[in-house]
């Protein structure tokens, strides 16, 4: 599974503002749990918040639930965002190794100038240039909007959980081989995964969501007084450059004025 190139992600920027309405996005990040039997002598280094033992999966996903990157073998009591600082991938989109598209231009906001491409997470990620995350807790006004427009494309890396869990017996229970298997395991089921939401005719890319996939995007306005999404239980941290802050400023002022929708594009 190579790293894209930088051609491979503006296909998948693109891919990302058809699909889900969110532009100059090249990825989808979490990390999902897979529970293993404890190794012996191993102590506390996979045990999880959630009281269980487990490797960690790190994945970015593209807008058509495959898997572009991959980091297997954290162990279980990392965090989400020390997953991510860890890993390969991680230190190469800090240092800026990524090969990734040069800053663009927001669809009908040439005014805004040019701005990053960026990759989606949850709050368990820290917030950078090229890595988005939601304000926490409850929101109101355009950041809510923001919110909300950021975890329609982020959910697409839960969904891609899903529908591996679904495909492959292993992950439903607890794994009983050492580490090292598992990490193969899970390797190889996410190049399968690939191999058939490319190949196979129920799943080609012009499927529609299916129940518990983000659907029509009908994104609540600015003064909207409805009830705004749930704060997120895992929490990272707080520190962000104030280039990080400026980017997710302007993704708010674009999704509450140029970029408003109120429709998700056809697929």
């Amino acid at each position: 599974m190579p790293v894209p190139t930088t051609e491979d992600w503006r296909s998948i920027a693109e891919g990302f503002h058809r699909r889900w309405a969110f532009p100059n996005c090249l990825g989808s990040i979490d990390g999902k749990h897979v529970v293993i039997r404890a190794p012996d002598n191993s102590g506390s280094l996979f045990y999880n918040y959630k009281g269980t033992y487990s490797i960690v999966l790190l994945a970015v996903v593209d807008s058509e639930y495959c898997f572009r990157v991959v980091d297997v073998g954290s162990y279980g009591r990392t965090s989400d965002g020390g997953v991510l600082a860890n890993s390969n991938f991680g230190q190469k989109l800090l240092d800026g190794t990524l090969d990734l598209p040069p800053d663009a231009l927001l669809p009908g906001a040439d005014h805004m100038g040019r701005q990053p491409y960026v990759f989606v997470a949850d709050e368990a990620f820290p917030l950078r240039r090229n890595l988005m995350r939601p304000f926490p807790g409850h929101q109101s006004g355009s950041h809510r909007v923001f919110n909300f427009r950021l975890s329609h494309a982020r959910l697409i890396v839960e969904n891609t959980f899903g529908i591996l869990t679904s495909q492959w017996r292993m992950y439903r229970g607890v794994i009983g081989v050492s580490p090292a298997n598992v990490d193969a395991c899970m390797k190889a089921t996410c190049v399968l995964h690939n191999f058939l939401r490319r190949t196979s005719k129920t799943t080609n890319r012009t499927t529609r969501p299916a129940a518990g996939q983000p659907g029509p995007l009908r994104a609540p306005s600015a003064d909207s007084d409805a009830v705004g999404l749930q704060p997120v239980a895992r929490v990272g941290s707080n520190n962000a450059s104030r280039e990080a802050i400026r980017v997710r400023e302007t993704l708010v002022s674009y999704f509450s004025n140029e970029g408003a929708a109120t429709r998700q594009p056809a697929v």
